[in-house]
Order: structure tokens, then sequence, then C-alpha cells
């Protein structure tokens, strides 16, 4: 019962943030899903709850959706999916616990510090996010740092930004899910884990009128952060009975 209890507060304090600020269900879920159901399950779980919460948000500013740019982002993803997916089977726990890490606390650090970076410009921008973000979505969870940083590029405002990082999160997770598979949870898991997001979701849009959306941004990446953090530690550790 702990540990299902432990469980649905991270999946709410996700889809809290996820709806707070259009991003963050992965950045501030997986470093936590990954230590209490192991990196495969953790993953898998990420990728299932983002996809859900991407298509419901979605729901109302798909007419916003830019094709030009989501045509090259999804097609490199898929393309991409499957070596991360392949990383996640064969690397030794400890080691996939280092490198999920590396990866959320680096992806933190460069959206923190919004990196401008020519090559992520244009078309073939789109192509180089999209690929790095279909690879570290099924690797780590945590595919939406290079399309924040392709939209930042790109010049897109918030009100841009949010129904296509939606529309993305809905096709790459799905590739994720069919390369990675759906968690093996019980039933009664998987009941707390969908209450947990429609608890997340009604508390994300009642705070959203509430908090500036530049704190709680800020926020989000500072719980991202800390749990990138304590991954890599806890993936240091777990070298030394290598």
């Amino acid at each position: 019962m702990t540990a299902d209890m432990l469980l649905a507060g991270i999946v709410l304090l996700g889809s809290s943030v996820q709806w707070l600020t259009g991003m963050g269900f992965a950045l501030v879920a997986v470093p936590a899903l990954i230590l209490l159901l192991g990196p495969a399950q953790g993953v898998a779980l990420a990728n299932c709850a983002a996809g859900a919460i991407c298509l419901v948000g979605l729901a109302g500013g798909r007419q916003r959706v830019r094709p030009g740019a989501m045509v090259p982002l999804c097609a490199a993803a898929a393309c991409t999916v499957p070596a991360g997916a392949w990383m996640t089977r064969r690397l030794p726990g400890p080691v996939l616990l280092l490198v999920m890490g590396g990866l959320v606390t680096g992806a933190v650090l460069l959206v923190m510090r919004g990196a401008r970076v020519p090559a992520l410009r244009g078309t073939k921008g789109a192509v180089v996010a999209g690929a790095t973000g279909g690879f570290m979505n099924a690797a780590a969870g945590v595919g939406g740092p290079p399309v924040s940083l392709y939209a930042l590029n790109a010049g897109w405002t918030v009100r841009e930004f949010v129904p296509n990082a939606m529309f993305y999160g809905v096709l790459v997770n799905a590739f994720s899910v069919a390369a990675n598979g759906v968690p093996e949870l019980s039933g009664a898991r998987w009941g707390w884990v969908v209450a947990a997001m429609l608890l997340g979701g009604l508390a994300g849009r009642a705070l959203a009128a509430r908090i500036p959306e530049r704190r709680a941004r800020l926020l989000v990446l500072l719980l991202a952060l800390t749990g990138g953090i304590t991954t890599v530690a806890k993936g240091l550790w777990g070298l030394k009975g290598l």
C-alpha cells in the first residue's frame, strides 16, 4: 500500500506540473519512477502516462499544430526510438540509472540556460531535435527538452509551443510504448495511476490561475534537476557493486 501511494504521489505531482506549465511530467516523474519501479518499468509507465496526458491536452489546441515542423520532428523520432529502447534493455541497471540521470540533468540545464543553437533551426533543426528527443524518450522517458530548445530557437511563443509539444508527445510516446511495451502493473496499481492523473489534472488547472507561469516553470525545472542528480548518485553508488 505504501508503494502504491508513493507511485500515485509521483504521478499526481507529474500530472499537476504538466497541466500547470504545459511541460514537465517526464522531467519531474521519471527520476522517481525509475527509482521506485526500476529503469525499464519506470520509463514504460512514463511513456504511457505522458502520452495519455498529451492526448487529452491536445484536444483543445489541435488547430494550432504546425504540420511543417511536426512532420520532420516526428519522423526523425520514429527512426531513433528503437535505438533508445535497445539501450534500455541492454545496459546494466546502475549504468542505466547513471545514463538516465545524466540525460535528465543535462536536458534541464540546457533548458534553464535557454541555449541558442543554430543547428536547431529550420527543417534541419526539426530533424535533429526530433531524432534526439525520440532516442531520449525511449531510453529515459524524457523526450521533451530537445523540442523545447527547437521551439526556443524557432522563436515560438508559449501559446504556439504547447499544442505542438502535445502533438509531438502523443506520437513519440506511442512510438516508445510500441518499442518498450506496457508496464507490468497490477490492476490496483493502474487504478492508483489513473486516479492520480485525473486529480493531478484538476490540481494543475486550479493552480495555473494562481501561480505565474515563469515561477511555475522554474519550480518544475528545479524538481527535475534534483531528481536527475539523485538518479545519477544512485547509479554511481550501484556501480560499486558491479
